[in-house]
């Protein structure tokens, strides 16, 4: 049987928000549309209820009688709606894992390393979104995110995945012409790739002398580049010498497109973490099966 009077379902939600904000301005912000946009949606549902909702001053809004009723059935209504279509979106993605991490540990690291996953798990399906210069892990949308971590985050499921160490890459053919790279005093003559837009807190050049105590070298040339992914990729097309971080670079480095010119390395606290949201519920099945492989890679320290 046919559900009605149903009335026009747009204006239930901009009635619905500017009930809750008293508010025309502040609905019109939530649902990203003009104030114009809400007027006009909850005048059509006066218009058909016939019934005034609200009572409207110069500066002010408020709910008439009917108006304060009706917003309490609309309210319990589309709650009601929401919460079991989000049941439904969360069972649709019991066998979805969405991992977060940056640019650079996404396309070179994990990115090389997920095939094996999905060919244990191809009821799985894995969603990997690169979002850099992170202001609050704890905010991003996600069942588990991977970043470099100089101090761990608060709020949040922290594990270590490996500990930074950081040491001078360039390709067999840039070292071929640049022999002196075999000591930091050579290092003047050389072009730098430079990581112009760094990622967070990551070292750059200069803060690796520092750390290391080694007397400042100002570089021949510098390259910027704003991306790390492109700056190792501009190290193994032989461009110049780059500072790169281990495991990170473990492929071109196991493959000779990269090599280490000096035993010249920076250890340091930070880590490259696993972070997961507090749940005393604990992870979807999907989630804690993509988990248990990552922490048994052979690279990661755990």
């Amino acid at each position: 049987m046919k559900i009605q009077p149903l009335p026009p379902l747009n204006s239930l939600i901009a009635f619905e928000a500017a009930a809750r904000h008293l508010s025309f301005t502040f609905a019109a912000k939530e649902l990203n549309v003009t104030q114009g946009a809400i007027s006009r949606q909850v005048r059509l549902l006066e218009d058909y209820l016939g019934k005034t909702l609200f009572e409207r001053t110069t500066r002010t809004i408020n709910l008439t009688p009917t108006g304060a009723h009706y917003h309490e059935t609309v309210r319990d209504c589309l709650q009601s709606l929401a919460r079991t279509t989000g049941e439904i979106r969360q069972w649709r993605g019991d066998q979805q894992v969405t991992v977060a991490t940056s640019t650079a540990m996404a396309s070179l690291w994990l990115l090389p390393k997920v095939a094996e996953f999905q060919r244990q798990h191809e009821e799985i399906d894995l969603r990997i979104i690169a979002i850099d210069h992170v202001k609050d892990y704890a905010k991003l949308d996600c069942d588990l995110a991977m970043y470099y971590c100089s101090a761990a985050p608060k709020g949040l499921e922290v594990t270590p995945l490996f500990s930074e160490e950081i040491f001078m890459v360039c390709s067999p053919s840039y070292l071929e012409k640049h022999p002196q790279l075999a000591s930091i005093e050579g290092l003047s003559s050389c072009t730098w790739l430079w990581l112009e837009d760094s990622q967070r807190d990551w070292i750059g050049w200069p803060d690796w002398f520092k750390r290391l105590q080694l007397a400042p070298v100002a570089p021949k040339h510098r390259l910027n580049i704003n991306s790390y992914s492109m700056l190792i990729q501009s190290a193994i097309s032989g461009q110049g010498v780059a500072l790169a971080w281990n495991n990170l670079v473990d492929e071109p480095l196991s493959t000779g497109a990269l090599v280490r010119p000096n035993d010249r390395v920076l250890q340091t606290d930070a880590k490259f973490c696993l972070l997961e949201p507090l749940s005393s519920r604990g992870p979807r099945h999907s989630v804690k099966l993509f988990r248990d492989w990552l922490m048994g890679l052979p690279s990661v320290q755990g």
